[in-house]
Protein backbone atom coordinates (compact mmCIF):
# COMPACT_ATOMS: atom_id res chain seq x y z
CA UNK A 1 0.00 0.00 0.00
CA UNK A 2 1.59 3.33 -0.89
CA UNK A 3 2.06 6.18 1.00
CA UNK A 4 -0.49 8.30 -1.11
CA UNK A 5 -3.01 5.83 -1.06
CA UNK A 6 -2.59 5.99 3.00
CA UNK A 7 -2.87 9.56 2.93
CA UNK A 8 -5.92 9.14 0.82
CA UNK A 9 -7.98 6.84 3.32
CA UNK A 10 -6.51 8.58 6.49
CA UNK A 11 -8.68 12.00 4.97
CA UNK A 12 -11.63 9.79 3.92
CA UNK A 13 -11.79 8.40 7.50
CA UNK A 14 -11.30 12.41 8.67
CA UNK A 15 -14.21 13.04 6.28
CA UNK A 16 -16.10 10.32 7.76
CA UNK A 17 -15.73 11.47 11.26
CA UNK A 18 -17.32 14.74 9.57
CA UNK A 19 -19.89 13.59 8.46
CA UNK A 20 -21.05 11.56 11.37
CA UNK A 21 -20.45 14.43 13.51
CA UNK A 22 -22.81 16.39 11.12
CA UNK A 23 -25.72 13.76 11.00
CA UNK A 24 -25.37 13.74 15.02
CA UNK A 25 -26.16 17.46 14.82
CA UNK A 26 -28.85 17.65 12.95
CA UNK A 27 -29.52 14.81 10.60
CA UNK A 28 -29.11 15.37 6.37
CA UNK A 29 -29.21 19.27 7.40
CA UNK A 30 -26.12 18.88 10.27
CA UNK A 31 -24.18 16.88 7.68
CA UNK A 32 -24.84 19.78 4.61
CA UNK A 33 -23.94 22.35 7.34
CA UNK A 34 -20.86 20.16 8.44
CA UNK A 35 -19.64 19.80 4.78
CA UNK A 36 -20.33 23.58 3.97
CA UNK A 37 -18.49 25.10 7.17
CA UNK A 38 -15.54 22.51 6.47
CA UNK A 39 -15.99 24.02 2.67
CA UNK A 40 -15.45 27.68 3.98
CA UNK A 41 -12.67 27.21 6.29
CA UNK A 42 -10.67 25.49 3.65
CA UNK A 43 -10.93 28.29 1.15
CA UNK A 44 -9.90 31.04 4.09
CA UNK A 45 -6.55 28.54 5.20
CA UNK A 46 -5.61 27.87 1.46
CA UNK A 47 -5.41 31.53 0.61
CA UNK A 48 -4.36 33.15 3.80
CA UNK A 49 -2.42 30.34 5.69
CA UNK A 50 1.64 30.97 4.30
CA UNK A 51 0.48 34.61 5.11
CA UNK A 52 -0.76 34.05 8.67
CA UNK A 53 2.17 31.65 9.52
CA UNK A 54 5.12 33.73 7.99
CA UNK A 55 3.72 37.08 10.18
CA UNK A 56 3.07 34.66 13.18
CA UNK A 57 6.90 33.90 13.59
CA UNK A 58 8.14 37.39 12.06
CA UNK A 59 9.83 35.61 8.96
CA UNK A 60 11.73 37.94 6.49
CA UNK A 61 12.59 36.91 2.86
CA UNK A 62 16.43 36.36 2.30
CA UNK A 63 17.80 38.18 -0.59
CA UNK A 64 20.18 36.25 -2.70
CA UNK A 65 22.74 38.58 -1.99
CA UNK A 66 22.37 37.75 1.53
CA UNK A 67 22.53 34.10 1.32
CA UNK A 68 23.66 33.14 -2.57
CA UNK A 69 25.02 29.37 -1.33
CA UNK A 70 21.39 28.80 0.03
CA UNK A 71 19.30 29.84 -2.81
CA UNK A 72 21.64 28.27 -5.15
CA UNK A 73 20.97 24.76 -3.35
CA UNK A 74 17.27 25.78 -3.28
CA UNK A 75 17.57 26.80 -6.91
CA UNK A 76 18.94 23.07 -7.82
CA UNK A 77 16.85 21.54 -5.78
CA UNK A 78 13.68 22.98 -7.47
CA UNK A 79 15.08 21.74 -10.51
CA UNK A 80 14.98 18.50 -9.79
CA UNK A 81 11.67 18.43 -7.86
CA UNK A 82 10.30 19.87 -10.99
CA UNK A 83 8.82 22.61 -9.45
CA UNK A 84 9.05 26.51 -9.69
CA UNK A 85 12.02 28.21 -7.50
CA UNK A 86 10.31 28.95 -4.12
CA UNK A 87 10.89 32.12 -2.07
CA UNK A 88 12.69 31.81 1.01
CA UNK A 89 12.67 33.57 4.15
CA UNK A 90 14.37 33.72 7.62
CA UNK A 91 12.63 33.36 10.71
CA UNK A 92 14.26 35.18 13.74
CA UNK A 93 15.01 32.22 16.47
CA UNK A 94 18.21 30.68 17.84
CA UNK A 95 16.30 27.36 17.56
CA UNK A 96 17.46 25.39 14.32
CA UNK A 97 14.01 24.63 12.33
CA UNK A 98 12.81 24.80 9.11
CA UNK A 99 9.16 24.53 7.79
CA UNK A 100 7.26 25.01 3.99
CA UNK A 101 4.05 27.01 3.19
CA UNK A 102 2.22 28.03 0.41
CA UNK A 103 -0.75 27.00 -1.46
CA UNK A 104 0.48 25.16 -4.32
CA UNK A 105 4.13 25.29 -5.50
CA UNK A 106 4.01 28.43 -7.85
CA UNK A 107 3.68 30.36 -4.27
CA UNK A 108 6.04 28.23 -2.12
CA UNK A 109 7.67 29.17 0.84
CA UNK A 110 10.65 27.82 2.00
CA UNK A 111 11.05 29.41 5.94
CA UNK A 112 14.55 29.01 7.89
CA UNK A 113 15.62 29.62 11.20
CA UNK A 114 18.95 31.47 11.93
CA UNK A 115 19.60 28.65 14.27
CA UNK A 116 20.16 26.33 11.44
CA UNK A 117 21.72 28.78 9.39
CA UNK A 118 24.61 29.00 11.72
CA UNK A 119 24.90 25.17 13.65
CA UNK A 120 24.16 22.61 10.29
CA UNK A 121 26.90 22.31 7.99
CA UNK A 122 25.87 23.10 3.98
CA UNK A 123 25.76 19.22 2.89
CA UNK A 124 23.19 19.00 6.21
CA UNK A 125 21.08 22.33 5.56
CA UNK A 126 21.01 20.94 1.85
CA UNK A 127 19.71 18.10 3.01
CA UNK A 128 16.89 19.87 5.01
CA UNK A 129 15.52 22.30 1.86
CA UNK A 130 15.00 19.13 0.07
CA UNK A 131 12.98 17.67 2.41
CA UNK A 132 10.95 21.16 3.00
CA UNK A 133 11.17 21.09 -1.02
CA UNK A 134 8.85 17.62 -1.22
CA UNK A 135 6.71 18.95 1.28
CA UNK A 136 6.04 21.91 -1.66
CA UNK A 137 6.34 19.21 -4.18
CA UNK A 138 3.85 16.72 -3.13
CA UNK A 139 1.76 19.86 -2.02
CA UNK A 140 1.64 18.46 1.75
CA UNK A 141 0.50 21.83 2.99
CA UNK A 142 -2.90 21.65 1.50
CA UNK A 143 -3.21 18.36 2.25
CA UNK A 144 -2.30 19.17 5.80
CA UNK A 145 -4.47 22.32 5.93
CA UNK A 146 -7.50 20.82 5.03
CA UNK A 147 -6.88 17.82 7.55
CA UNK A 148 -6.48 21.02 10.21
CA UNK A 149 -9.92 22.52 8.54
CA UNK A 150 -11.34 19.16 8.62
CA UNK A 151 -10.16 18.45 12.59
CA UNK A 152 -11.22 21.92 13.83
CA UNK A 153 -14.78 21.88 12.19
CA UNK A 154 -15.18 18.53 13.63
CA UNK A 155 -14.26 20.04 17.22
CA UNK A 156 -16.63 23.13 16.53
CA UNK A 157 -19.32 20.74 16.03
CA UNK A 158 -18.69 18.73 19.32
CA UNK A 159 -19.63 21.82 20.64
CA UNK A 160 -22.51 23.03 18.87
CA UNK A 161 -23.82 19.45 19.62
CA UNK A 162 -23.16 20.30 23.53
CA UNK A 163 -24.95 23.63 23.39
CA UNK A 164 -27.99 21.61 21.20
CA UNK A 165 -27.84 19.04 24.37
CA UNK A 166 -28.38 22.20 27.06
CA UNK A 167 -30.66 23.47 25.29
CA UNK A 168 -32.89 20.47 23.64
CA UNK A 169 -32.08 21.28 19.84
CA UNK A 170 -30.06 18.46 19.22
CA UNK A 171 -33.10 16.87 17.10
CA UNK A 172 -33.01 16.07 13.00
CA UNK A 173 -35.36 17.30 10.21
CA UNK A 174 -37.81 14.36 11.33
CA UNK A 175 -37.86 15.60 14.87
CA UNK A 176 -35.78 12.78 16.62
CA UNK A 177 -33.47 13.62 19.45
CA UNK A 178 -29.44 11.81 19.75
CA UNK A 179 -29.22 9.82 22.19
CA UNK A 180 -27.79 11.65 25.68
CA UNK A 181 -25.41 9.46 25.99
CA UNK A 182 -24.94 8.83 22.29
CA UNK A 183 -24.51 12.51 22.21
CA UNK A 184 -21.69 12.74 25.24
CA UNK A 185 -19.52 9.74 23.41
CA UNK A 186 -19.94 11.86 20.12
CA UNK A 187 -18.32 15.17 22.24
CA UNK A 188 -15.65 13.35 23.47
CA UNK A 189 -14.94 11.05 21.07
CA UNK A 190 -14.91 12.87 17.68
CA UNK A 191 -12.23 15.66 18.42
CA UNK A 192 -9.98 12.78 19.85
CA UNK A 193 -11.07 10.95 16.70
CA UNK A 194 -10.31 13.65 14.39
CA UNK A 195 -6.95 14.66 16.16
CA UNK A 196 -5.63 11.29 16.19
CA UNK A 197 -6.79 10.68 11.96
CA UNK A 198 -4.76 14.40 11.69
CA UNK A 199 -1.62 13.53 13.64
CA UNK A 200 -1.48 10.09 11.06
CA UNK A 201 -1.43 12.00 8.19
CA UNK A 202 1.26 14.43 9.45
CA UNK A 203 3.39 11.21 10.33
CA UNK A 204 2.54 9.88 7.00
CA UNK A 205 3.60 12.88 4.83
CA UNK A 206 6.67 13.31 6.79
CA UNK A 207 7.98 10.15 5.69
CA UNK A 208 7.03 11.05 2.49
CA UNK A 209 9.25 14.60 2.32
CA UNK A 210 11.73 12.32 3.93
CA UNK A 211 11.82 10.28 1.28
CA UNK A 212 11.28 12.22 -1.61
CA UNK A 213 14.02 15.11 -0.15
CA UNK A 214 16.72 12.50 -0.37
CA UNK A 215 16.24 11.70 -3.97
CA UNK A 216 15.75 15.42 -4.88
CA UNK A 217 19.62 16.05 -2.72
CA UNK A 218 20.44 12.40 -3.83
CA UNK A 219 21.90 11.89 -0.30
CA UNK A 220 19.90 10.06 2.22
CA UNK A 221 22.88 10.22 4.68
CA UNK A 222 22.44 14.27 4.42
CA UNK A 223 19.22 14.55 5.91
CA UNK A 224 19.47 11.73 8.16
CA UNK A 225 22.51 13.53 9.87
CA UNK A 226 20.59 16.45 10.10
CA UNK A 227 17.89 15.00 11.79
CA UNK A 228 19.85 13.58 14.49
CA UNK A 229 21.39 16.50 15.15
CA UNK A 230 18.75 18.63 15.16
CA UNK A 231 16.36 16.35 17.20
CA UNK A 232 19.81 16.58 19.94
CA UNK A 233 19.88 20.94 19.38
CA UNK A 234 16.25 21.06 19.98
CA UNK A 235 16.19 19.48 23.29
CA UNK A 236 18.78 22.28 24.49
CA UNK A 237 17.44 25.12 22.29
CA UNK A 238 13.64 26.08 23.16
CA UNK A 239 11.83 27.66 20.36
CA UNK A 240 8.99 30.10 20.66
CA UNK A 241 6.22 27.56 18.48
CA UNK A 242 3.08 28.06 18.44
CA UNK A 243 1.59 24.38 18.72
CA UNK A 244 -1.15 24.95 15.78
CA UNK A 245 1.69 24.89 13.42
CA UNK A 246 3.92 21.75 15.10
CA UNK A 247 3.21 19.63 11.86
CA UNK A 248 5.36 22.06 10.35
CA UNK A 249 8.20 21.88 11.01
CA UNK A 250 10.83 19.25 10.29
CA UNK A 251 11.24 18.92 13.74
CA UNK A 252 8.51 18.68 16.24
CA UNK A 253 9.38 22.69 18.11
CA UNK A 254 7.69 21.47 21.25
CA UNK A 255 9.58 18.99 23.44
CA UNK A 256 7.51 16.96 25.80
CA UNK A 257 7.20 13.38 27.44
CA UNK A 258 5.94 10.14 26.25
CA UNK A 259 2.28 11.30 26.51
CA UNK A 260 3.29 13.89 24.11
CA UNK A 261 5.27 12.56 21.73
CA UNK A 262 2.23 10.14 21.40
CA UNK A 263 0.05 12.29 20.16
CA UNK A 264 2.72 14.37 18.17
CA UNK A 265 2.53 14.92 14.16
CA UNK A 266 5.50 13.97 13.62
CA UNK A 267 7.25 10.10 13.31
CA UNK A 268 9.91 9.08 16.00
CA UNK A 269 13.05 9.93 15.09
CA UNK A 270 14.91 7.03 15.44
CA UNK A 271 12.43 5.51 12.35
CA UNK A 272 12.82 8.59 10.29
CA UNK A 273 16.78 7.99 10.33
CA UNK A 274 16.22 4.02 10.17
CA UNK A 275 14.33 4.94 7.32
CA UNK A 276 16.96 7.12 5.32
CA UNK A 277 20.01 4.51 6.34
CA UNK A 278 18.17 2.22 4.50
CA UNK A 279 17.46 4.21 1.19
CA UNK A 280 21.15 4.91 1.85
CA UNK A 281 21.55 1.02 1.83
CA UNK A 282 19.65 -0.16 -0.98
CA UNK A 283 19.43 3.23 -3.17
CA UNK A 284 15.99 2.90 -3.22
CA UNK A 285 13.31 5.64 -2.48
CA UNK A 286 10.03 4.84 -1.60
CA UNK A 287 6.84 7.30 -2.03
Amino acid sequence: MTSQFKTFMLMAALSAVLIFMGGALGGQNGILFALVFALIMNVGSYWYSDKIVLSMYRAQELAPEDAPVVHQMVEELARNAGVPKPRLYIVPQDAPNAFATGRDPEHGVIAVTQGIMRLLPPEQLKGVLAHEMAHIANRDILVQTVAGVIASAITAIANMLQWAMIFGGNRDEEGNSTNPLAAIALMILGPIAASLIQMAISRRREYMADAAGASYCNDPMALAYALHNLDAYSRNIPMQANPATENMFIVNPLTGGSVQRLFSTHPPMEERIANLQEMAHTGRYPH
